[in-house]
């Protein structure tokens, strides 16, 4: 089987292809990625060797481009990773959010739907249910959940699934949907909660926390996330939505904390600011349904997750630095010249 994975070298994406070319040798894996702000060539630098796997520089909003790859690569399995996915930038310019994350996901299954592709599974967000109250920890989001987003970001997010789910009722393309609480691991681009507070706090610099801190997260590992995309792509039901947390709530200030004190750090660093407009109170999801049907497991515990996370940041110090200084936005152009 032949996979297009878009926004391969992103966060999640990145590490979604880390384990499934290990996983699955005799399996293809195409990395499609435009190389944005928060893709990093160097995520998926040691994979470039691997016999069952390519990496194509191009962007899913062109749509003559992502017509020619189909053409010409002959994909079995669509991933669409690719998305603009940072709420404070999707306030500040809603434009580029539109964009990508609807106009891009319909190229990609107009694509699928002419190349006759057997899945396309769209990563999608717990952000498209809008927010649940602090005071009812009974409440949980599930898959029937009715639509309600806060910002421009899950908004975007909400019009792709709901043009995927047109693109399966209409012209019968086989299609799922997954989606997630909020991730945390490596190859998280520091511009998200736990990669700005290690970095920041390793700088010994002011940690900012929006007013109170008192919002509620679901923290699911990404590795545990990818797994269930995996198990979805190859065992779940065309045309389902599947629901993949972690179980593991946390109040914005708890986690804060938490780092602090692994790191040896004073809560002093933490220092409260103007909250997020429109900002969601708790995020919560059911995810039984996937671990009924498809006996989805995850094998991380946020205590011992959070603990290898902050260990890998220490470890990848200049990781981190290469994001601050921009090198790593010239990482993938450097290569092409050495060719």
């Amino acid at each position: 089987m032949k996979y297009l994975v878009t926004g391969g070298s992103g966060f999640i994406g990145s590490n979604f292809l880390h384990y499934v070319t290990k996983k699955y040798p005799l399996d293809e894996y195409v990395c499609l990625d435009a190389l944005t702000y928060a893709g990093n060539y160097h995520n998926i630098e040691n994979l470039k060797n691997l016999s069952n796997y390519k990496f194509v520089y191009g962007d899913i909003t062109n749509r003559e481009f992502i017509l020619e790859l189909f053409k010409k690569e002959k994909f079995d399995v669509v991933i669409n990773f690719a998305a603009e996915s940072h709420v404070d930038n999707s306030i500040k310019n809603p434009t580029i959010f539109l964009t990508t994350n609807i106009i891009g996901t319909q190229n990609l299954l107009e694509a699928s739907l002419k190349n006759q592709i057997k899945r396309y599974h769209q990563i999608s967000t717990d952000e498209v249910y809008g927010d649940l109250p602090l005071d009812r920890s009974d409440l949980l989001f599930t898959e029937n959940s009715p639509i309600k987003t806060s910002s421009p970001y899950s908004t975007s997010k909400a019009s792709a699934d709901l043009l995927v789910m047109a693109y399966y009722r209409t012209f019968g393309l086989p299609v799922t949907i997954s989606r997630c609480s909020n991730n945390y691991g490596p190859y998280q681009f520091p511009e998200k909660l736990i990669p700005v507070v290690i970095s920041k706090a390793l700088n010994d610099e002011q940690i900012p926390v929006y007013g109170t801190g008192e919002n509620i997260r679901d923290w699911i590992h990404v590795h545990d996330h990818n797994v269930g995309v995996d198990l979805i792509v190859r065992n779940g039901q065309v045309g389902e939505v599947y629901n993949l947390g972690g179980r593991s709530e946390k109040t914005n200030l708890k986690l804060v904390k938490i780092i602090l004190k692994e790191l040896k750090k004073s809560e002093e660093l933490i220092s409260f600011v103007e909250d997020r407009k429109g900002h969601d109170l708790r995020y919560a999801i059911d995810c039984s349904k996937i671990e009924n049907e498809l006996d989805f497991k995850r094998s991380y515990q946020f205590e011992d997750g959070i603990k290898e996370t902050i260990l890998w940041y220490l470890n990848n110090v200049k990781w981190l630095e290469q994001i601050k200084s921009k090198e790593y936005q010239s990482a993938y152009l450097r290569k092409r010249e050495v060719k």
